[in-house]
């Protein structure tokens, strides 16, 4: 193990925010990502994160040894995969995807093309819209939520990712649960909690609703927010209950200040897709579409 090697462990921990995350991304184990960071730490004879189960948080001297290899490991690598056939990306690429989404997910996988020359313009929305734009030429590639319509056959789908829905809530909210009658009539025993929504409509909890109890959600609703992150933020400040993906509750429900109210043996889940042109895509297009399928397949459902 050479001073290099552990010096690119540590910027990837550094830029993903966990040592999970900076396993996925080398392609080694966590424990693995543990020990180097470990022998750098005792090298260098001092703590460079503060590790909990939300991820792992930079000391002072973690971020002064960031400023200062991170661009020489950037140049090294762009020689390399120059060398080894993987040359500079050029052009730009204008992506379509929810905001919540982009930020957890898609940046995380795509930022590190930005050294190697790619231009990425996104645009944050919902999926109906971005596919229309897509149909018109105004973006290159969309990760949408839903499979594109029929009217707009110019455009091929592959599906990308599941997301993973959890019905939450706070713990005060769980403890008004009676869960014998959670278990025998969920929708009357949940009907007192109101609900904190990403739209008027109720579109992902009106799904989940309808996928494990067979009926709409009879709640009254308290907060209306198109934003997940705000729903979230909502529900952890105790304005309702919700649904949300896995992925965007999780530290929540580790940290304790949500709880997961109701459980079922196969979990909902929805399908993202990679949605390009039916043409053949420029190769800066292709690029990232194939990027995002090789980082999806080490996410699991989200």
């Amino acid at each position: 193990m050479t001073e290099l090697d552990l010096l690119t462990t540590f910027l990837e921990i550094y830029r993903r925010g966990s040592l999970t995350a900076a396993a996925g991304a080398l392609g080694v184990s966590q424990p693995a990502v543990s020990g180097q960071l470990a022998r750098l730490e005792e090298r260098l004879g001092d703590d460079l994160f503060t590790r909990s189960r939300n991820g792992a948080r930079p000391t002072d001297r973690a971020h002064e040894l960031a400023r200062r290899i991170g661009p020489h490991l950037d140049g090294l690598r762009q020689a390399l995969a120059e060398d080894a056939g993987e040359p500079a990306c050029r052009g730009t690429v204008r992506i379509g995807a929810a905001g919540e989404f982009t930020q957890a997910r898609l940046l995380p996988a795509l930022a590190p093309l930005s050294r190697r020359g790619l231009v990425l313009h996104i645009t944050l929305g919902l999926s109906e819209p971005l596919l229309v734009s897509l149909a018109e030429g105004g973006l290159d590639l969309v990760a949408s939520s839903v499979r594109p319509p029929a009217k707009l056959r110019t455009l091929t789908a592959t599906p990308f990712v599941d997301e993973e829905f959890l019905l939450v809530g706070t713990p005060t909210a769980a403890r008004s649960v009676d869960p014998l009658r959670l278990a025998e009539d969920p929708v009357a025993a949940l009907a007192h909690l109101p609900l904190v929504a990403y739209a008027e409509e109720l579109p992902i909890i009106r799904r989940y609703w309808r996928s494990e109890f067979r009926s709409r959600p009879p709640n009254p609703v308290s907060v209306v927010v198109p934003d997940l992150r705000a729903v979230l933020t909502a529900v952890i400040a105790d304005a309702g209950i919700t649904v949300l993906p896995r992925y965007l509750v999780e530290p929540a429900l580790n940290a304790g200040s949500l709880e997961q109210l109701h459980r079922t043996p196969v979990p909902p889940l929805n399908t993202l897709y990679l949605v390009t042109r039916a043409e053949p895509a420029a190769p800066a297009v292709e690029l990232v579409r194939r990027r995002l399928l090789e980082h999806a397949t080490t996410w699991g459902p989200l």
